[in-house]
């Protein structure tokens, strides 16, 4: 009986990190800012063979957000059939063109890259980000790597190349870069990553991107319903206190010295400031990829059709009013979003007009409300609801930093 009481009394007992958990993840230590803006894919989708040659990811340029209403399918909870507003990100993506071509070995180190092709032709804005200045350059990049396309020698070498990376690569990946030009961007330089292709055999991969070299590759290995993952760099926030940056506790009123720090950074032995602690220092501007963003809607922007101009991509089923998803006095960077538009749930990182990287998921998520169909009853704000104070400026923001 005694030992019973002793094993209840422990079992009530909690712990310090339980009843006051520490501020702050140390998962994300280093918090310091980001090497590159662009977002880096660190770990590509499982490939499947059985499946047809796709991309796994894709760029976009985040246009900004609005709200939709929609049905919600959730057998057994209290919203079940019933209409629920929630904020959605546009992204808009114009097609990105293959360039090139790079296969890698398996080494003890890890992949290896073994061979890398180039397409013959790579337009200006892709040649204007390997300079500095491209006004004062010379413009020679890629002029030897073109003329190998024109050449016996040149041709014999490249099918080599090709023949080696099907014969011993085990990784493939496309070199694509995004147009820049059909964006109302300022920036002229396109932005260039490697793409992981997977489905398929090695030689069917390598006989898909060199069939398109030089081609426009729409956003077609999404679709609608599918949960992908968004990689990019998030707002940058300057240097901040622990307050801001670790969401500390604030010590009481009359504390001397200020209130907003830690009160208490270590004991005297050991005779240093261990990593757990709290510090000041930048906030913002790291790299994270952000899981399971729904897409709700894939369509396109303004565009023409038969010589007319089509303005009505916002509008569903239940509500099939005539309207554009492009806010009332255009959009705050842009005056219309002409791009293949990507309707996506909830906040996305970056600020807008910057890019990030879409991917498709490293793996199956089990919850199932994440695969149920969604039902769209309105998309964007009505026409009525936005006045003129609450229209955005159409002052142009410069919000890049490369």
């Amino acid at each position: 009986a005694e030992y019973m009481g002793l094993f209840s009394l422990a079992g009530k007992m909690s712990h310090r990190k339980f009843s006051a958990p520490r501020h702050g993840s140390k998962g994300f230590l280093p918090k310091k800012r980001a090497k590159r803006h662009r977002g880096r894919v660190k770990a590509f989708p499982k490939d499947d063979k059985s499946k047809p040659v796709h991309l796994t990811a894709f760029m976009g340029y985040k246009a900004g957000m609005t709200h939709i209403v929609r049905e919600v399918d959730r057998p057994g909870s209290k919203s079940n059939k019933k209409e629920v507003v929630e904020a959605v990100t546009i992204i808009e993506t114009p097609p990105m063109v293959v360039v090139g071509c790079v296969g890698y070995i398996e080494t003890p180190n890890g992949m290896r890259a073994l061979k890398t092709v180039w397409a013959e032709h790579l337009s200006e804005e892709c040649r204007r980000r390997f300079y500095k200045n491209w006004y004062r350059s010379k413009k020679k990049a890629f002029t030897k790597a073109s003329q190998k396309w024109t050449d016996d020698a040149g041709k014999k070498e490249i099918e080599k190349d090709f023949a080696k990376i099907k014969k011993y690569c085990k990784v493939i990946r496309a070199v694509c870069h995004t147009q820049t030009k059909l964006l109302k961007k300022r920036q002229k330089k396109a932005h260039i990553v490697e793409i992981q292709v997977n489905g398929g055999s090695v030689s069917k991969k390598v006989d898909w991107i060199r069939s398109m070299m030089e081609k426009q590759v729409p956003i077609g290995n999404f679709a609608q319903d599918e949960n992908i993952d968004i990689i990019g760099v998030t707002k940058g926030r300057g240097f901040k206190g622990v307050t801001s940056r670790w969401h500390c506790k604030k010590l009481p009123r009359k504390t001397h010295k200020g209130l907003r720090k830690v009160a208490c950074i270590g004991a005297w032995h050991p005779s240093r400031v261990q990593f757990t602690v709290a510090r000041a220092g930048q906030k913002g501007y790291h790299h994270r990829t952000e899981i399971n963003k729904k897409i709700y809607r894939i369509g396109q922007g303004i565009h023409t059709k038969e010589g007319k101009v089509v303005k009505n991509n916002a509008a569903t089923e239940y509500d099939p009013t005539d309207k554009s998803i492009t806010p009332l006095g255009g959009s705050l960077t842009t005056e219309r979003l002409t791009m293949t538009l990507s309707c996506l749930k909830d906040f996305v990182l970056d600020p807008r007009r910057e890019y990030s990287l879409s991917e498709s998921h490293c793996w199956r998520a089990t919850r199932g409300n994440r695969w149920r169909r969604s039902t769209l009853s309105l998309s964007t704000r009505r026409a009525s609801s936005v006045t003129d104070a609450s229209r955005p400026s159409k002052r142009r923001k410069t919000l890049w930093v490369l």
